[in-house]
């Protein structure tokens, strides 16, 4: 005999069909809602540069640039030749007024050859 579903225990998230949920908002536009959907998958796979990317992308679309150059300088850490991400840390440092900051991260880009 099987035991019935208790719906009063919490469910293990499918980190997959989450960030897959996360994208979909995020190419809809809703930027906070993909990052509020986001943060759990990257707190579950910290090493995971997919998802850092676009939580990345969502917070700096949501204009929450302290937490877009957390995931940003993360992602650097993981993938130091990731020009994508030198340019985005680099414009998300200039949104923020620390272009001494930015300009570090822009020669690194240009080396790299990011666009």
């Amino acid at each position: 005999m099987t035991e019935p579903f208790d719906i009063t225990q919490p469910s293990e998230i499918d980190l997959h069909s989450e960030y897959l949920r996360a994208d979909l908002f995020f190419a809809m536009g809703q930027s906070t809602e993909a990052a509020r959907v986001l943060q759990p998958v990257v707190d579950a796979e910290p090493g995971n540069q997919a998802a850092l990317e676009l939580l990345a992308r969502s917070y700096y679309g949501a204009a929450q640039l302290a937490r877009a150059e957390d995931c940003l300088t993360r992602l650097v850490e993981l993938a130091p030749a990731n020009g994508w991400a030198r340019r985005a840390l680099a414009r998300t440092l200039e949104r923020q007024s620390r272009g001494a900051d930015a300009a570090v991260h822009h020669r690194v880009a240009d080396a790299l050859g990011a666009a």
